[in-house]
C-alpha cells in the first residue's frame, strides 16, 4: 500500500517503481524517496467541533481537509473528549496505526491495521460501540459504512477534500456534520453543513 508504520506510529510514504499484478500492486521497488510522517497529540484541539456539533447530541460527523491538516489528531482527540464526557464506547478502526497513538480515552477499543470493511463488520459484532472513528474515507468505504450505520452506530470520519461540493454526494448524504478544516490552524473550523 506503499506504507510502513514503525513504532508509536510514525507512518513513512515510499515512492518508486511499483510492481503490479492482476491489476493490483504487489510490490515496490527501486525506492526513490520517503515521506516520515510523526503522530503527535494536541490535547483539546478538537474541542471546538465536539461543542459544535456533538455536545448535545451524538452525530455522524466527516472530517474534511487537504492532506497533513490535522485530521487524524482530531479523530484522536475526538475520541479521549467522548470517552470522558460522553462516556461511550469507541471503537477506532486504525487501518494505518496511527490513530490510537496517544490518549484516546478509557472506554477506546482498537482495531489496528485491518480495512475498513473487515474491522466495521467486525467491531459491530463484536465491540459493541456507540461510535466507531476511521480516517481517510474513500468512495470505497461507502458500502461499510453505511452497513455500521444500519446497525445503529455512529460514525465519526475524516476524508481528503478542499471542498464540501468534492465529496460524492451518497457520502455526504450519510453524515449529519459535515466540517471543512482551515488550513490555517489544526481544529479550527473553516466551513461546515449540518442538520439537527
Amino acid at each position: 500500500q506503499g506504507f510502513l508504520t514503525t513504532k508509536n506510529g510514525v507512518r513513512i510514504g515510499i515512492a518508486g517503481h511499483y510492481v503490479f499484478e492482476k491489476g493490483q500492486p504487489f510490490a515496490l521497488r527501486d525506492f526513490s524517496s520517503l515521506c516520515i510522517r510523526v503522530p503527535h497529540e494536541i490535547i483539546g484541539c478538537a474541542q471546538e467541533i465536539y461543542d459544535t456539533f456533538l455536545a448535545k447530541n451524538l452525530e455522524d460527523l466527516l472530517i474534511l481537509s487537504k492532506p497533513g491538516q490535522g485530521k487524524t489528531t482530531l479523530l484522536r482527540d475526538l475520541s479521549r473528549i467522548l470517552c470522558e464526557n460522553k462516556k461511550c464506547n469507541v471503537l477506532i478502526c486504525d487501518e494505518r496505526g496511527e490513530i490510537a497513538e496517544g490518549d484516546i480515552g478509557e472506554s477506546a477499543d482498537v482495531f489496528s491495521f485491518a480495512d475498513k470493511k473487515n474491522a466495521l463488520e467486525i467491531g459491530v459484532r463484536v465491540m459493541r460501540p456507540d461510535v466507531i472513528i476511521t480516517d481517510e474515507l474513500s468512495t470505497a468505504d461507502y458500502p461499510a459504512i453505511l452497513q455500521a450505520k444500519k446497525s445503529g452506530v455512529y460514525i465519526i470520519s475524516s476524508m481528503h477534500a478542499s471542498k464540501i461540493e468534492d465529496v460524492p454526494k451518497e457520502i455526504l448524504e450519510e453524515f449529519s456534520a459535515i466540517v471543512l478544516i482551515d488550513s490555517k490552524k489544526i481544529g479550527k473550523i473553516k466551513e461546515y453543513c449540518f442538520e439537527e
